[in-house]
């Protein structure tokens, strides 16, 4: 009766005193695999400082000691009962009057088990009272629920509890200077996407005009790598001070205008490197300028290293995601420093090729040779300018630039590009070719190797080598394989059509979108969730977008291979989710963010926030195995180029999902 009366006594005066909710624990949830079939689960409480919770053995008549239920399940059996591993400290309870055993700070307990099935969950709450010295809180229960796998590594794996609900992973929490070094590797890293190789190139013509002077060329190259690092830092200021969410370089780099103000510009560029016209400064600038440097100099160095960040988006977005969440919530400190080491790492590179037009333009007698790099260059550039009209026409699904017209127009250009290194085309500013040098054969065998290696892209081939500078196959006006398949081989056999996976109902937005490799599946996600549901099926989702180099290089290599195809064919519903289309949808289908409180209204917008709220990230592609009710089955993967492991990686989610439906 005395517990009765003091635990009741502890939750009124909770109640009228306190002006906040006191609950000063958090529980973190976790398994370690010991041996064949043997785990610990381990249950961590995080205690706010000046508060405690209570043993799991208490005298008769103190508080509510901590405890820990399980549901039973016939995919484990519990081995023994729950202990701490945390030692306990014995103190004077006031309230109660005697010494009871706490925990502050932090406490740890554990449960064996032993496995019966290869995967199964553990399910169950823990129940416990936290007290200050002013007041306590009520009993509770918070729920979990443990999911175990037989490949399971040996160490521990920490996720966050929320009562009633699934799982979430907890972010780890690093220092500044880990943080910084971390993002310093993820620059170098972006170096090597797909979309910022080719800016190497473009970034060595820039710097080889107008380099005579060496000072002149170190400065402005030095400035170029400055302005990248800047540019990244302020990107995280901007993003963390204004809200604008951790899509800001996405919609930056996928909206129409910054994209044909580039696209105009590469044209530009491409056409004074053959000849055509000089571009030169305003006058006004160059009489303003100081001795050593002009304005025009500086200005263009800053917009030449704008250029390369903006350009890297569609490729780097995976990388900086994380960096762009956490800036998103307000946090200026570590977003601003990762944007710094990404910046710095990202640009050194392009600033050490930058420095290299200077070194080669002090080359005595260098003849007509630099003009033929302008020349070649002035080719690739307008070849790259396909992209940005290739990222408008995706994104706001415009349909006039096809795959097929895309591989066309390079075809030409390339074609011209190995007729004039083998001296057939000559510019103004040309000298005679009077033989062909070993370097220029090599390059000549280079570009006619890929010229042949595109025309067969003209009639449906994938072009794996290739897949993420060109439009999706979904666009090609000319598909001889899938021809082939669905009418007759060429021996004059009828050939049956692959079955594809079945639909519930006519997909919303199929008029925007297609699934690729003949795919069925949903392009809205609660159209999906339900069809899952009513097959029987787990979820994949696949965050994607129309700009995004890395999805459509999982889908030309990964995607394709047939034991993936015929799993993603069998297995799944499959949603894709498209993070930068700018359709709008209507009224009553727009929604209010609960990340920065706005209206989200296009299918893009919608889909971004979806992706970072649930999965606290914006990376491109992101690949989730749900079950119905969209809670992850397995630890979800970006951009992974091994077959192996994707393969491995749906099938863990399949057998997860079976598990967690076998009663």
């Amino acid at each position: 009766m005395k517990k009765l009366t003091l635990i009741i006594s502890f939750i009124l005066f909770t109640l009228f005193t306190s002006a906040q909710i006191y609950d000063p624990v958090t529980w973190d949830f976790s398994f370690e695999k010991k041996g064949d079939k043997q785990y610990e689960l381990i249950f961590t409480a995080t205690i706010d400082k000046n508060s405690h919770i209570y043993s799991m053995t208490i005298p008769a008549g103190g508080p509510i000691p901590t405890s820990f239920r399980f549901d039973t399940l016939p995919g484990y059996k519990l081995a023994g009962n729950a202990y701490e591993v945390t030692k306990p400290v014995e103190v004077l309870d006031d309230a109660f009057g005697f010494k009871i055993k706490t925990f502050s700070n932090s406490a740890e307990f554990r449960q064996k088990i032993t496995a019966v099935e290869p995967s199964f969950t553990v399910k169950g709450a823990v129940n416990y009272m936290a007290c200050n010295n002013a007041t306590c809180s009520p009993p509770k229960d918070v729920e979990f629920a443990i999911r175990i796998a037989d490949k399971a590594e040996n160490k521990v794996i920490k996720s966050n509890s929320v009562p009633g609900a699934k799982s979430v992973p907890i972010k780890p929490d690093r220092g500044l200077l880990k943080f910084f070094l971390i993002s310093l590797l993820a620059g170098f890293a972006g170096v090597l996407t797909p979309c910022v190789f080719p800016m190497i190139p473009m970034t060595v013509a820039f710097f080889s005009q107008g380099s005579e002077n060496r000072s002149k060329a170190v400065f402005k190259a030095l400035i170029f790598g400055i302005s990248i690092v800047l540019i990244y830092a302020s990107l995280g200021i901007i993003v963390s001070l204004t809200s604008a969410g951790a899509g800001f370089a996405n919609t930056l780099s996928t909206h129409w205008i910054p994209n044909i103000i580039f696209f105009a510009l590469f044209v530009i560029f491409a056409i004074s490197f053959f000849g055509a016209f000089e571009i030169l400064l305003p006058n006004s600038w160059v009489t303003q300028s100081d001795s050593k440097v002009d304005k025009g100099g500086i200005l263009a160095a800053f917009f030449m290293g704008l250029t390369t960040v903006i350009v890297s988006f569609s490729c780097t977005g995976p990388i900086i995601g994380a960096l762009l969440v956490e800036a998103a919530s307000g946090d200026v400190l570590r977003p601003t420093f990762g944007m710094i080491g990404f910046g710095f790492a990202f640009a050194l590179p392009f600033t050490i090729f930058a420095l290299f037009p200077s070194i080669m333009s002090r080359i005595p007698k260098s003849g007509g040779w630099l003009n033929s790099i302008k020349v070649v260059l002035g080719f690739i550039m307008l070849a790259f300018s396909m992209k940005f009209l290739m990222t408008i026409d995706s994104v706001y699904s415009l349909g006039i630039l096809s795959r097929t017209l895309f591989i066309a127009i390079w075809i030409v250009l390339f074609s011209l590009l190995g007729l004039y290194l083998m001296g057939k085309i000559k510019f103004l500013h040309d000298s005679d070719l009077k033989h062909i040098g070993t370097f220029r054969l090599f390059l000549i065998i280079s570009v006619f190797t890929l010229v042949v290696y595109l025309i067969p892209g003209l009639f449906g081939a994938p072009l794996n080598g290739l897949s993420s500078f060109l439009p999706a196959m979904e666009t090609s006006e000319f598909n001889l394989p899938k021809i082939i398949m669905e009418n007759k081989s060429f021996s004059g056999q009828a050939v049956q059509p692959v079955e594809t996976n079945v639909l519930c109902s006519e997909p919303k937005h199929n008029d925007i979108f297609q699934m690729p490799l003949g795919l069925k599946g949903y392009f809205d996600y609660k159209q999906g969730l339900a069809c899952a549901k009513e097959l029987k099926k787990p979820v994949l989702l696949d965050f994607k977008g129309h700009a995004c180099a890395n999805c459509k290089r999982m889908e030309a290599k990964v995607w394709s291979d047939p034991e993936i195809l015929s799993r993603l064919r069998d297995n799944f519903v499959i949603i894709e989710l498209y993070v930068d289309d700018r359709t709008q949808l209507p009224e009553n289908e727009w929604i209010v963010s609960s990340i920065d409180g706005k209206q989200k209204k296009t299918i893009g917008k919608i889909y971004e926030d979806l992706e970072i709220s649930k999965f606290k990230t914006n990376a491109l592609p992101l690949y989730v195995i749900a079950d119905y009710e969209a809670n992850p089955l397995n630890k979800p993967i970006p951009t992974n180029l091994n077959v192996g492991e994707y393969k491995n990686w749906l099938d863990e989610g399949v057998a997860l999902f079976k598990s967690q439906n076998t009663k």
